[in-house]
Parts: structure tokens; C-alpha cells; sequence
């Protein structure tokens, strides 16, 4: 993973835009990201303004904005797939963190999984659920309880635990109308770890424990009764494990500047990589704000520091 310059005056950022908002189905956590941040940042001092990318206006509005970055707060498809870093990226416009391949590649579950199978990464066995036909199959190859999960879609959206092969059905219905591919993927019953990355470091390790089902949209953006240990828990060998399973997997896919990657630990299997996020949630429940704050960087700093992965990465020393 790449290393950012250390910026020390909020002039060089010039002026910079938080994009925010947007029309995928992860937009009121997407609101609240941008809102959080722009504070944040009109805190240190940076000549920062709020737009809502929602609207065809949105492409001559960046380009007659005069802006220097982009402070990306997307979430989901439209903002975090890959697609506005390339309108981005054809406007001369720098972004906070992953560039078009890894926001495509960390978006689509699917690719994500195969990707990190081809890099002899672990993660969950699964199985691509094309139409009603393959449920059956499914259930067979991986067996009960399982989860049905949209490929495209984040924050848990459209994601079912089916327990009974008469729930399967449903379950794929619910995933199917997101419109992107289906995946089936086994149940894994232990313990549920995330990882932030920040430029190119680990930040130490949460432990998620939910009285529901899973940890699904609810749970992570609006419960008072979802449980963060920060410290992790684990022996410290064991933390290093699992953040190196982080950081290869980060790196595997072309995500860059800063992330987080959700990993669940088998009694059976050991760490498996549930999937990648090149956004993630900054508001009041989110983790990757939690990991900072355990490893000493308050929230302000690290919108600072999110935005230095705008530049280009500094090359590092050889010895």
C-alpha cells in the first residue's frame, strides 16, 4: 500500500468539494458521511463546500465548480463502483481514496471473491444464484443456514440469512430486484472483525456483536444496542494476523488511501474475508472513525488525513 504526503497547511488543499448524496439506495447514510466531513473539515480550516450528486447537472457543475479535489462521501453504486472516479479522473479532478479498478473491483462482491480466491486469500465459499433454478443447488453445495446477498449493493442492503430451503426463494427475489447478480454465500458463525486501512496502515481492530440477526443496515448506522470493542479482544499475534489478511486483501484488489475490510473468523476456517469497502460510512456509528480515535486521531484529523490520499502517493525508500 502507498504512503500520502503529510500536508500541514489547509491552503494546499485548495478548494474542495465534498460530493455527497448521489441516487443509490445507501443515500441517507451517504447525507450524513458528507455532512459529518464537511464539517470536519471547515474545522481544520480547508476551503470546503457540500454538493449533492444528485441530477444530471452534476457533471457541468464539477467542471464549472473551479474546484482543486474532491473530498468523495458516496456510498454505493454511482459513487463508490468506480464510476465517478472516472468522470473524475477525465475532468482533472483529484479524490480522496481508490481509483476506477479497485472502487469497481471492491464494489462487486462477485469479483471481489474470485479475485481474492485467484490471490489464495480467504473468504467464505459461495455460489452464483442466476434464477430460481439454481436455489436447490445452492443449498446443497453450501448447506443451511446460508446468505443471499445482492453483488452490487453495500451496507448489507438486499442481504438475507435463509435458515429453511423454503425461505430461499424469497430471499434471492429480494436480492435479484437490485438488479446486478445474485450470490449465495455459506453461514459463517464466528466472530465478526473489521479492519480500517489509512493510507498505509492497519488501524487497530474492532470486534461487531449484534443481538440480530447479522449485522445488517440497521445494526450498523442506527442501533444503540450494536457492541464495538476497541480493543479487539484478540491476543496480539492473533490482531496481526488478521490486519495482514486485511492489507493483503486491500492491496489484492487496487484499493488505495483508505478503506475497510470486514472479515469474519471460522472456528473451522479461520479469518475469511467478507467483502471491501472503499467508502465507508463516516457518521456516528461508523468504524472506521472508532479505529482512529482507539489508535489517537480524532475525527476532524482524520478527514484531514483521508484527504491527503487526493495527491499522488509518495514513493517510498529503498534501502
Amino acid at each position: 500500500m502507498a504512503s500520502y504526503p503529510h500536508i500541514t497547511d489547509p491552503a494546499a488543499f485548495g478548494r474542495v468539494v465534498v460530493l455527497m448524496g448521489g441516487n443509490s439506495a445507501e443515500r441517507e447514510i451517504s447525507l450524513l458521511t458528507g455532512q459529518a466531513v464537511l464539517k470536519a473539515l471547515l474545522n481544520k480550516g480547508v476551503a470546503a463546500e457540500p454538493l449533492d450528486a444528485c441530477g444530471p447537472e452534476l457533471v457541468s457543475r464539477l467542471a464549472a465548480g473551479g474546484y482543486d479535489r474532491v473530498w468523495i462521501a458516496l456510498h454505493g453504486r454511482g459513487g463508490e463502483d468506480g464510476t465517478l472516479q472516472g468522470l473524475l479522473s477525465f475532468l482533472g479532478l483529484p479524490f480522496t481514496g481508490s481509483g476506477v479498478l479497485g472502487s469497481a473491483i471492491s464494489m462487486d462482491k462477485l469479483r471481489t471473491k474470485r479475485l481474492l480466491q485467484g490471490a489464495g486469500l480467504p473468504t467464505p465459499r459461495y455460489c452464483v444464484i442466476r434464477n430460481e433454478a439454481d436455489l436447490a443447488e445452492a443449498a446443497e453445495q453450501l448447506g443451511l443456514p446460508l446468505m443471499v446477498k445482492p453483488a452490487a449493493e453495500g451496507s448489507s442492503i438486499g442481504m438475507s440469512k435463509v435458515s429453511r430451503s423454503e425461505q430461499l426463494a424469497e430471499a434471492w427475489r429480494l436480492a435479484a430486484g437490485f438488479n446486478c447478480e445474485v450470490i449465495a454465500e455459506e453461514w459463517v458463525a464466528g466472530p465478526e472483525y473489521t479492519a480500517a486501512v489509512l493510507h498505509d496502515a492497519v488501524l487497530p481492530l474492532i470486534r461487531i456483536q449484534t443481538d440480530g440477526v447479522f449485522y445488517d443496515y440497521q445494526a450498523k448506522y442506527f442501533s444503540d444496542e450494536t457492541r464495538y470493542l476497541c480493543p479487539c479482544g484478540l491476543p496480539a499475534a492473533e490482531e496481526r494476523k488478521l490486519a495482514e489478511v486485511a492489507r493483503a486483501s486491500f492491496a489484492a484488489v487496487g484499493a488505495e488511501g483508505w478503506g475497510r475490510v470486514d472479515i469474519m473468523v471460522s472456528p473451522q476456517a479461520g479469518p475469511l474475508v467478507l467483502e471491501i469497502n472503499t467508502v465507508p460510512g463516516m457518521t456516528s456509528h461508523s468504524l472506521v472513525p472508532m479505529a482512529a480515535a482507539a489508535a489517537g486521531t480524532g475525527f476532524d484529523e482524520l478527514v484531514w488525513r483521508i484527504l491527503e490520499t487526493s495527491f499522488a502517493p509518495v514513493a517510498e525508500a529503498t534501502t
